[in-house]
């Protein structure tokens, strides 16, 4: 009996299996009326540099006419796009066009580098490290060349077009189509024809990144990219061949100590080598995100030591100025094996690569649904422009601790009036022989740079499918009604500035999205006709909350102010209270402030990524313009104030004609009236699921640090760093277990709880055999002192 009722459930499973597939095969089976292409929707134009730090470039590099020219599609090569005609060119149209692209010769860069200053000031034995030290000449010139081949080759030209010939080939497998705005590359190529050379600062989502780029700009006529890869992740073998290819390591002697001869005869063959190449205006581009799947800091060290290198170039006169760019990649879904190999830790091998690729057409093989692919260029910017602007926009910070941990214990009640100072990117490599000042400027220029790079990436579709199933209808939604809640989230993305990586009809659209997440959603239909898509739950939430992290920077102002409303009204009305009761408080200006400021302080700089040349008081300003303009608060009067119509108050102080250059009458300067400002939450009745999602973008990572907070008291200090992650994480996944909540179980959230609550004074750090240890501090070592911690957090929390 036991047989046949496991034989019966297993018949059960095949059939819901099947009936399962079917609908996925069958376009959904639904037949629904043809709605407006998303095509015909306003798209704006992303990408601008900042009038604050940048005015200059701001309007020289830009012009209206630039914003229609429209986008293209890289990896399609017709027979169109070769000089030969005729149906054997149509079969061989990628090889052909590969082969008619233009490489620029390359300058004989060793010789040059050995007669640098730098490095002749070390042969010659002026500078530490040198000859002088006993060393011989010739042994350093041999070091030198040594270091120098580890760096860089010259570029194959035949290599480079036979690989761009496989590459061509392989993208079109793996992807629909690799979109690029024509208007970008204007913005690029007009930058290029200044005469300074191009720096392209891009984010990192996929080691398929570091070919991809190289690639379009390539086929856009903008030369040989050289490309700042990362040493661990390539073996020795895939370095040599990516060498050939224009692409740099940094040596492994450059992030030595300063007083190490070996590190500074590497910096120095590191500093002449960008040298060279600003001089040769060879293109390069450099990754300021850590590659996928690493748990550190969002911001590279890599990328800022070759971005110093770059800005100490430029400072010392051996380059006039140099164009910065920022770029991204958004993918519907970044290629999987790519990632699952470096999540071993193992650097990626010619053979290794090899199989990962052949993997990845496997996957694609047969699959109707294919992912799409956007690069953006944003607009270019001088960077001695920057520079200059940038240092007066510096002011006095403090630190975490200072600033927040008083708040939490309840020790003050106002909360400082200075900026938050929080660097996780540890200093290495080149960026050591900085000064203290230059190396700031890298920091920030690195920050304000990766800010411009996430604003203008295209928010793709896969994005917007995950935030709505993950975060408005996770038990489940009628497709019907998923239509029209994808219509209605691309519409705001649209409205907040950022551009949508996608265009065409409604249905096909989201017949393709659910297509993507396959794996990770589930179709059931029911007796109406209609589907009902549920997200799978499990493990599988966790990648969808990934996705959904995507659309965060487009919403991260609302949802910033909905957890500080949220965090207002904990103390007054019931979470569970109706809405109409929330609706009746009456929230004020100041208090609104404070709520924006201490979550903006809790919130790691990896993710609200704001610009250096901003206040927080200035951030807060806007967060509250867009509750407002987005209706969830609606002004009121101040009690006890005169009607907003009353025009007889202080008529004679106020209409007096003055000086046009007397501001001290100004709106600006009326704190008073300011802080009088009252609001109430709006009673439409589509502000109460809104303002619910708007809560929800923030939830994995406030669950992940109010998670942290509960398992203070259980964890097993002191610990090493990864152990304590090791710890927390097998203590989310036991919790995730028994309440569902899957989103918080990301090593990611983990490291950004753990670096938060060490920067807030939570954990301490001290010297071990086997490194820097964690331990509880002794302020946080009572249970009372955590429950407010805890309690700090979970009150911007929405459940």
């Amino acid at each position: 009996m036991l047989g046949a009722r496991v034989q019966a459930q297993q018949n059960k499973r095949s059939r819901h299996h099947s009936h399962e597939t079917s609908l996925w095969s069958s376009g959904l089976g639904m037949k629904l009326e043809p709605v407006t292409p998303f095509l015909g929707k306003y798209r704006p134009f992303v990408g601008r540099c900042c009038q604050t730090c940048t005015p200059k470039s701001w309007e020289s590099l830009f012009h209206r006419s630039i914003t229609d020219l429209g986008f293209c599609d890289v990896i399609l090569v017709k027979e169109e796009n070769t000089r030969f005609r005729g149906w054997l060119v149509r079969r061989l149209c990628y090889f052909l066009w590969s082969m008619e692209q233009h490489i620029p010769p390359c300058q004989d860069a060793p010789q040059k580098i050995m007669e640098s200053s730098g490095v002749q000031s070390i042969i010659s034995g002026r500078a530490p490290g040198g000859a002088g030290e006993g060393q011989v000449p010739g042994l350093v010139k041999k070091e030198v060349q040594r270091i120098l081949d580890h760096i860089q080759a010259p570029p194959r030209p035949l290599l480079l077009r036979l690989f761009s010939w496989v590459l061509l080939r392989l993208l079109n497998c793996l992807f629909l189509n690799v979109q690029l705005h024509k208007g970008h590359v204007k913005m690029v190529h007009k930058a290029a024809q200044a005469g300074s050379p191009l720096v392209l600062l891009s984010t990192h989502k996929s080691l398929l990144d570091g070919i991809l780029l190289p690639f379009v700009l390539f086929t856009q006529g903008l030369g040989v990219l050289r490309v700042a890869w990362n040493p661990h992740t390539c073996s020795p073998a895939l370095r040599a061949l990516l060498r050939k290819l224009g692409a740099l390591f940094l040596p492994p002697e450059a992030s030595l100590s300063l007083d190490s001869s070996e590190g500074v005869l590497a910096r120095a063959v590191v500093q002449a080598a960008i040298e060279q190449l600003l001089v040769g205006r060879q293109p390069l581009l450099i990754f300021l995100e850590e590659p996928p799947g690493i748990r550190g800091p969002r911001l590279s060290a890599l990328g800022q030591a070759w971005l110093g290198a770059v800005v100490q170039a430029v400072q010392a006169g051996i380059v006039p100025d140099a164009v910065l760019v920022p770029v991204a990649v958004s993918y519907d879904l970044a290629p999987d094996a790519l990632p699952d190999i470096h999540h071993a830790l193992t650097p990626l091998g010619l053979w290794t690569g090899a199989l990962a690729i052949l993997r990845s057409l496997r996957s694609c093989w047969g699959r109707s649904h294919r992912a799409c692919v956007r690069v953006h260029l944003a607009q270019p910017f001088s960077l001695q422009e920057y520079t200059v602007n940038a240092r007066s926009c510096w002011g006095s910070r403090q630190t975490l601790e200072q600033l927040l941990q008083p708040l939490v214990l309840g020790q003050w009640t106002v909360v400082p009036d200075t900026e938050k100072e929080q660097e996780w990117t540890p200093v290495t490599g080149p960026l050591l022989a900085l000064k203290e000042e230059d190396q700031l400027l890298v920091r920030r220029l690195s920050r304000h740079v990766l800010n411009a790079s996430v604003a203008s990436s295209a928010v793709m579709s896969t994005a917007i499918m995950a935030a709505l199933l993950l975060f408005k209808h996770q038990k489940g939604v009628f497709l019907s009604r998923l239509l029209g809640e994808f219509s209605w989230l691309t519409e705001e993305t649209l409205l907040r500035g950022f551009d949508v990586g996608f265009s065409g009809q409604l249905r096909c659209l989201v017949q393709h999205t659910l297509g993507l997440l396959q794996a990770h959603v589930a179709l059931l239909r029911v007796h109406q006709g209609d589907l009902v898509v549920v997200p799978r739950p499990g493990p599988g939430l966790t990648h969808l909350a990934r996705l959904s992290a995507e659309l965060l920077p487009a919403f991260l102002s609302e949802a910033v102010g909905a957890c500080a409303v949220r965090g207002l009204l904990a103390g007054r009305v019931p979470p569970e209270g109706r809405w109409e009761l929330q609706g009746v408080e009456l929230l004020s200006q100041s208090e609104l402030h404070r709520q924006v400021l201490l979550l903006l302080h809790l919130l790691p700089q990896d993710l609200l990524l704001l610009q250096p040349c901003r206040s927080s008081y200035c951030y807060c300003q806007e967060v509250l313009d867009r509750l407002i303009q987005c209706g969830l608060l609606v002004a009121e009067e101040s009690p006890g104030s005169r009607p907003a119509c009353d025009t007889g108050r202080r008529v004679s102080a106020k209409l007096l004609w003055k000086p046009s250059g007397d501001f001290t009458d100004s709106d600006s300067d009326d704190f008073e009236e300011a802080e009088g400002r009252y609001f109430r939450l709006s009673q439409q009745s589509r502000c109460p699921d809104f303002l619910l999602f708007l809560c929800r973008l923030l939830s994995p990572l406030l669950q992940a640090f109010a998670q942290a907070a509960a398992f203070l008291c259980q964890g097993q200090l002191p610990d090493t760093e990864v152990g304590y992650m090791e710890q927390l994480f097998q203590f989310l996944q036991a919790t995730a277990q028994e309440e569902e909540f899957f989103e918080c179980v990301d090593p990611k959230l983990i490291a950004s709880a753990i670096w938060t609550f060490r920067d807030l004074g939570v954990l301490q750090q001290m010297p071990g055999p086997a490194g820097p240890m964690l331990q509880l501090s002794p302020i946080f070592a009572s249970r009372d002192s955590q429950e407010k911690l805890e309690q700090f957090i979970r009150q911007f929390i929405c459940s």
